[in-house]
């Protein structure tokens, strides 16, 4: 009889434990999805229709833009509740060169970003020179770059965006050849990634191989369900590939580097972190100038969608919905734990709760609340997830 190292029970407990300590976000993030998803579609039948869908994801983007940045600051244990006054500003400095000053697009653009990382690095300055708790200087932040806007626009508090290289970028859609073909390299990249961590892993049994063919055909699955529903309407949009580029390489930053490592070592506990010789400060600085550029570009995108920025771009609810995106996508309030998928998952979330809500005529009011309850829920998984680990480990 051979004698076996790990008995199944151990085995079972360990990957518990191991589901545990990474959260239940992600899974309840897609569990809650295809539950309003079914919700909404047996309200309305027009919910899941290809052109409600698309419109879904051009309203998630810039969400899931800021909503990377709030991501990477919640990593490191830190808060911005700037960003949503960072991302109106940013826009309206774009807008104002663009239109006013005569600026074109790419420079506006590239002049928006810096100041994005200039607003960020002075917050990140405040915190890591002066000690000062990020929830103060950024919620101070809030009211200066909400001021900052106003200022910006001037009287007449409108800027509308008429250059066709602005408006393109939430206006335009791919052809249903390039949409199959861009679907087809994802799918590829996917499997190579797959593949090449496997390796990495030492998996080498028949059955990591066939649980690997089934994740590569279940993501050719959806890549090529989401492609045909965009073909059914009016083709892959422009921004939904520049949102999911933003996801990927945030998420090799945080997974594949020494930046990403020292990042999350900083979340889990900080003191250790210093002590081990990362630079703390050096890595919050950089966080927080990265999550200010994040926000600018997700105001730019917003801007690129209705055509224009106005005093109410970046309002607070827009702050509101980023933090519930991160969280309710997994990332933890506590630090150290969530990803960067946790935005995509989490800002369609949001999105499909206020879409849906919208289909049905249904007040603004109503829609706070159920963001606020989705959150609350959210954030008591992430607490649970926490205490449960901790127990294992007892």
């Amino acid at each position: 009889m051979s004698v076996s190292g790990a008995t199944p029970t151990a085995g079972a407990s360990k990957g518990a434990t191991a589901l545990l300590r990474g959260g239940l976000g992600q899974w309840s993030a897609l569990a809650a999805l295809a539950g309003i998803w079914l919700t909404f579609q047996a309200l309305n039948p027009r919910f899941l229709s290809a052109i409600n869908l698309t419109n879904l994801v051009l309203q998630s983007t810039a969400l899931g833009t800021i909503a990377i940045g709030v991501v990477l600051v919640l990593m490191i244990r830190e808060i911005d509740l700037s960003v949503g006054a960072v991302s109106g500003f940013g826009a309206a400095v774009v807008a104002v060169l663009n239109v006013k000053a005569g600026w074109p697009a790419a420079a506006a653009i590239a002049a928006g970003l810096a100041v994005g990382a200039a607003v960020g690095g002075a917050h990140g300055l405040l915190v890591t020179g002066l000690r000062l708790p990020s929830f103060v200087v950024t919620l101070a932040g809030l009211l200066a770059w909400q001021g900052a806007l106003f200022f910006v626009l001037g009287e007449t508090g409108t800027v509308n965006l008429q250059d066709p290289a602005m408006t393109a970028l939430a206006g335009t859609f791919l052809s249903p050849g390039v949409g199959w073909a861009l679907g087809c390299v994802a799918v590829a990249a996917y499997a190579a990634v797959v593949w090449r961590r496997s390796r990495a892993r030492g998996d080498h049994e028949a059955g990591s191989a066939t649980g690997l063919a089934v994740r590569v055909l279940a993501a050719a699955a959806v890549g090529a369900a989401l492609v045909a529903v965009f073909n059914a309407d009016r083709g892959m949009p422009l921004v939904a590939v520049v949102f999911l580029v933003l996801v990927v390489l945030f998420d090799g930053l945080m997974t594949r580097t020494a930046f990403g490592r020292h990042a999350r070592a900083i979340g889990s506990d900080p003191d250790v972190a210093a002590r081990a010789g990362i630079g703390v400060d050096r890595v919050r600085l950089a966080i927080f100038a990265l999550t200010s550029v994040l926000a600018v570009t997700g105001g730019i995108i917003a801007a690129s969608r209705l055509l224009a920025v106005n005093q109410s771009s970046g309002s607070t609810d827009l702050m509101l919905s980023a933090i519930a995106a991160a969280v309710i996508g997994g990332t933890s309030l506590f630090g150290g734990r969530g990803s960067i998928w946790s935005a995509l998952f989490g800002s369609l979330v949001i999105g499909s709760v206020g879409n849906g809500l919208d289909l049905l005529g249904v007040s603004s009011s109503v829609r706070f609340v159920v963001t606020g309850s989705v959150l609350i829920i959210a954030v008591a998984l992430d607490t649970f997830s926490r205490r449960a680990a901790a127990s294992a480990y007892e």
